[in-house]
């Protein structure tokens, strides 16, 4: 059953962003840090002498439904993902029966929230590694958002759980924003992806584009779903929602060059988590639970407060976890980075730890 929301809430509009600040080390974002590659960075550029001209989103929305088999009616482009939890949020306002499953990204919630809407929590159990039981959605849910992998938990559920999910008279709103950060052996893909899915009904798959390519600034993100779904979408979203530059930024990262990188860029990020996890894996009293999948790890450790603040002193931002439904006070958020700044962020811990 749905869990009943407290009366001590989490502040679900706190963001890893804030927490960072001048001089510290960014463990707290979830963004690439690398600089655009030339392929994009140029696209970009050639954008600011034209910014005369309203925003066309043709040529992006053609590109986008190609790289994912779609039809261009069937993509709606938004300023960054968070704009389509809005878009969402206001669009669907005769819904009954909303429910959001937790630990995720707290946007969601937010704007229903903010839209009026009673939403129930669906939490799921750490001790069961974050995994979702689909029997425990309330089968007369009219709107359900889920995060695939999911912030903070880096848990990538698999794609036939939330197929089932799906059922008419039902949106089903899966939040892939960090989908592009997902590899499994053998897949030549994007693992447990339901992009590409036309056949599941009432469903709404959300991607960002500001994760990997480093774009946070340049807030740009799309909804995939059926047509009467988006039309109802585009219907609520301002006028020209999406700037020039940010539609030659969706153009470019559609493109086969861009997807291949995307794959090779999700090979080092693996093997980079896999030596994060591997190093917290010998700190005595730290737990990361389940396998992460994603561009971040979730860590419980007794007294994670008191540890963030002490390692902020030190020069380290990492993610508070209290803000996430379904955490607490002993969870951190901590971002993938270079083996390197991972070796030095362990050494860190552990003496803040042993302090």
């Amino acid at each position: 059953m749905p869990e009943p929301i407290a009366a001590s809430e989490p502040d679900l509009t706190h963001h890893g962003d804030v927490e960072v600040g001048d001089g510290l080390i960014d463990l707290a974002v979830n963004v690439r840090q690398a600089a655009p590659p030339a392929w994009l960075a140029g696209p970009i550029a050639a954008t600011l002498t034209d910014l005369a001209r309203y925003p066309d989103p043709t040529p992006a929305r053609a590109a986008v439904a190609a790289r994912h088999r779609r039809h261009p009616n069937e993509v709606l482009l938004t300023a960054g993902a968070a704009e389509g939890f809005v878009l969402i949020a206001q669009a669907m306002r005769g819904v009954r029966r909303p429910v959001v499953v937790h630990p995720q990204f707290t946007e969601p919630e937010a704007a229903l929230r903010a839209a009026g809407h009673p939403v129930e929590r669906v939490l799921l159990d750490p001790a069961d590694d974050f995994r979702l039981d689909p029997s425990r959605v309330p089968a007369d849910a009219d709107l359900v958002m889920i995060g695939n992998p999911t912030n903070p938990t880096s848990v990538l559920h698999p794609a036939q759980t939330l197929a089932a999910l799906a059922r008419p008279g039902r949106v089903l709103v899966v939040d892939e924003a960090f989908a592009d950060t997902t590899i499994a052996p053998g897949h030549p893909g994007e693992p447990e992806s339901l992009a590409e899915r036309r056949d599941l009904p009432g469903l709404l798959v959300l991607r960002s584009l500001t994760k990997t390519w480093g774009l946070a600034g340049l807030r740009i993100g799309y909804l995939l779903g059926a047509p009467e779904l988006l039309t109802r979408l585009a219907a609520v979203q301002p006028l020209w929602a999406v700037s020039t530059p940010a539609l030659a930024a969706a153009s470019a990262c559609a493109t086969t060059v861009a997807v291949q990188a995307e794959r090779a860029i999700a090979v080092d990020l693996a093997a980079d988590r896999d030596h994060l996890v591997a190093r917290l894996a010998n700190l005595q009293g730290v737990r990361v639970v389940g396998r992460p999948a994603s561009a971040f790890v979730l860590l419980h450790l007794p007294g994670a407060s008191a540890i963030r603040a002490a390692l902020r002193e030190r020069g380290w931002a990492v993610r508070r976890g209290d803000t996430f439904p379904g955490l607490g006070p002993d969870w951190l958020r901590v971002a993938v980075r270079d083996r390197n700044t991972t070796d030095a962020f362990i050494e860190v811990l552990r003496e803040t730890m042993e302090a």
